[in-house]
């Protein structure tokens, strides 16, 4: 049944490689655990007490809640799925809570830092500098995820009407305007992009092969580097920078959502958390009584 659910999950869920590699495991995981404590064979068997049993165990051997209650998510899709597809008469994972976590606020960095990283920090001559000067410029242009990035293809981008379509999580395309300086960078970009075989690929190394996550990860970092002491480097930090500085130049949240390509606002919203802590800096710097 787990192979079942997860090819439903592969097939008309369109979920990404990653969310399946993650289910796999959790799954097998809470497999080894029931036959190792109560000698069963299948998760279909499962009782409560048993769920409850194996989520102490994750947090007694030191799990952050963040992980324990994705593990859970994992087995609420798993079980609704079986209770669908009628394999079993009652679902085990009803009443179970999640556990409390603290929110931790989406790490961004300043516009004065990206502003300083384009207009100050050298690149390179030639393709290379090129490549990596577009490579920043999109995460942080358009806000698009790692795996957004390294899927995009040079049909996907349209200068003249200055749009870029994106294949987002479960197969799901939207279009993002980008600015005319990006535009402009992309149209100085393209001549120069020779691939080594007919890669569809816009973003090529320097051998003309397609990027690969290590690669635009390192690249990100080390040009971060140059501008900011944030502890976190990566293209996902420059995903939440673009959502942070659109909201805080007065962007709608549902416009912002649509642009992220979040399924629900509820994800957005975690960027007015940030607005709110550079609003009550501001009071507290400049109010008498603050």
């Amino acid at each position: 049944m787990i192979e079942s659910f997860l090819e439903h999950l592969r097939y008309e869920k369109r979920v990404s490689d990653h969310t399946l590699t993650a289910y796999r495991l959790d799954l097998d995981q809470l497999a080894k655990y029931l036959l190792f404590q109560y000698e069963l064979a299948t998760p279909e068997t499962v009782t409560p007490p048993m769920l409850r049993s194996w989520i102490v165990s994750l947090v007694e051997e030191g799990l952050n809640p963040t992980s324990v209650n994705r593990k859970m998510a994992t087995l609420r899709s798993y079980y609704k799925y079986l209770r669908r597809k009628s394999h079993i008469l009652k679902d085990p994972t009803q009443g179970l809570s999640s556990l409390k976590t603290r929110r931790k606020l989406p790490a961004f960095v300043e516009e004065k830092a990206m502003t300083l990283l384009f207009e100050e920090v050298p690149f390179p001559e030639g393709f290379a500098g090129l490549r990596d000067r577009l490579l920043l410029e999109l995460l942080y242009g358009t806000g698009m995820r790692l795996s957004e990035l390294i899927g995009l293809e040079v049909g996907q981008v349209d200068t003249e009407s200055r749009l870029i379509r994106v294949m987002g999580k479960r197969a799901k395309q939207r279009l993002i305007p980008i600015s005319p300086s990006l535009a402009r960078l992309l149209e100085r970009y393209l001549p120069e992009r020779v691939p080594d075989e007919s890669t569809p690929a816009l973003l090529l190394t320097d051998s003309g092969k397609a990027t690969y996550p290590v690669f635009v990860q390192r690249t990100v970092k080390k040009y971060l580097s140059a501008v900011t002491t944030l502890q976190q480097k990566s293209p996902h930090v420059l995903r939440h920078t673009y959502a942070t500085h659109l909201l805080n130049r007065g962007a709608d949240l549902n416009a912002i959502k649509e642009l992220l390509g979040h399924a629900n606002l509820a994800a957005t919203q975690i960027y007015t958390h940030n607005s709110i802590e550079k609003l009550k800096k501001s009071h507290q710097q400049a109010h008498p009584k603050a």
